[in-house]
């Protein structure tokens, strides 16, 4: 990571107090904050203190602050509004759509027939190449395994 990289980061400039967001929660090593392009009302981003990234920058002591903060804005929204079902999503890097290049997890309140239900579309060919893919990830861990 560069120093610019940092500095030019809109979610290290809210961690700084430099730009503006609706904090929903902060711990030592974690901020949560109202996203700015909601998919519904308290939709929340969650992310690391500390530049990262993306999953694979963060080291073990990130993640740990991030997820943690991440269960905790669940429960506050379920003590504080009734809020039973939640979404996380984390993207890590641009095939995965992840679009500012700091680590973070969406935390995306669901209810019942909201319309917020996400599509994948099944690989039927993969599990029959089960057998392959593991022993694949076995053999080298530095290997290409997407699409395969």
């Amino acid at each position: 990571m560069s120093v610019a990289e940092e500095e030019d980061c809109v979610f290290c400039a809210i961690v700084r107090g430099e730009a503006q967001a609706w904090r929903v929660l902060e711990t030592d090593g974690a901020l949560a904050f109202f996203d700015r392009q909601p998919v519904c009302a308290y939709h929340t981003l969650v992310v690391p203190k500390r530049h990262r990234r993306d999953l694979l920058d963060a080291d073990a002591s990130d993640l740990e602050a991030v997820i943690a903060a991440v269960r905790a804005v669940c429960e506050l929204y379920r003590e504080r509004l009734g809020l039973q079902d939640f979404q996380v999503i984390c993207s890590s890097g641009a095939a995965a759509q992840q679009d500012v290049f700091h680590l973070h997890f969406h935390v995306i309140p669901r209810a019942p027939g909201d319309g917020k239900d996400l599509a994948f579309d099944f690989a039927p060919d993969v599990p029959e190449r089960f057998d392959a893919l593991l022993e694949r990830v076995r053999e080298d861990p530095h290997s290409d395994l997407v699409g395969r």
